[in-house]
């Protein structure tokens, strides 16, 4: 199928990208495009606007300022994979961005576009989420920024509001004594996982502290396992796996059941433990 006919304009700056907004509430922003571009082929999505920022370079950056790593929302999957710093100040993204899809998706994709979309199987959400990230929004009152946990509000619905854009992501960057760790389950390598866990924590003598485990593919937004990371703190494995089932209620679809489903974030948990509990 081809797409509906819609108008283009590629933005100069991102003053002109939110100008253009402006008064079009289902205008799209087109980044990477590698999820809008099959929705507009498909017709799951008609808007009248495309709007173009792949011209605003300033949000193609990796910087670092005030203790965190700030991603402008146009760096691409493959430029941070590549990344040697990031893999050093950020290691939970650079565990994570190698099963994003696949390397032709990365090529082309974006931190901000994935940040945006807020697939609930998506890897970076989740991330952000572990990480206590943040994201940094633009639109027409000015620029703010917004806590990941306060972000991520339903299935496919953010905190960006009609006429924003999403500039950046920062997260905290890791000190010694950090601990990270990632798994996913999936039907094959590049395909939306089952059940994915993305976790942090601090190290805290023969145990960890402040873990922070954010689930991905189980709910309608990425999910903090709370009663998990409580048990979990207290070195007990086997009642923190057991606390998913307050945690957590998936919904059944084609892959997996809710009972699969739950069986699996044990499984992914036990994994990622062990990541968290092994020496830096």
């Amino acid at each position: 199928m081809k797409p509906a006919p819609f108008a283009y304009a590629k933005a100069r700056s991102l003053e002109h990208a939110i100008a253009l907004l402006d008064g079009m509430s289902e205008a799209k922003i087109l980044a990477g495009g590698q999820s809008l571009v099959p929705t507009l082929n498909m017709r799951l999505s008609a808007p009248p606007l495309l709007v173009d920022i792949n011209g605003l370079h300033e949000l193609g950056r990796v910087v670092r300022r005030n203790g965190q790593i700030e991603l402008g929302a146009l760096v691409r999957h493959a430029s941070a994979e590549q990344n040697s710093e990031l893999a050093r100040l950020a290691p939970l993204l650079a565990q994570a961005i190698p099963h994003i899809a696949h390397p032709a998706i990365r090529n082309r994709g974006t931190i901000g576009g994935s940040i945006a979309l807020a697939d609930p199987a998506a890897e970076l959400p989740a991330c952000l989420l572990a990480l206590d990230g943040e994201v940094e929004i633009s639109g027409r009152s000015g620029t703010r920024t917004v806590a990941a946990e306060n972000f991520f509000r339903g299935l496919f619905e953010t905190a960006l509001a009609a006429g924003d854009v999403l500039t950046a992501i920062r997260v905290p960057i890791a000190r010694p004594g950090d601990r990270f760790g990632f798994a996913e389950l999936a039907r094959r390598h590049g395909d939306y996982a089952l059940v994915g866990l993305a976790a942090a924590a601090r190290a805290q003598g023969d145990g960890s502290h402040a873990i922070r485990l954010a689930y991905f593919g189980v709910g309608a937004t990425p999910i903090r396992a709370r009663n998990a990371e409580t048990a979990l703190a207290d070195g007990n494995i086997e009642a923190a796996a057991a606390a998913l089932a307050r945690d957590l209620d998936p919904q059944p679809d084609v892959h997996a059941s809710t009972a699969t489903k739950r069986h699996l974030a044990g499984v992914l948990l036990r994994r990622v433990s062990k990541q968290l509990s092994a020496p830096a």
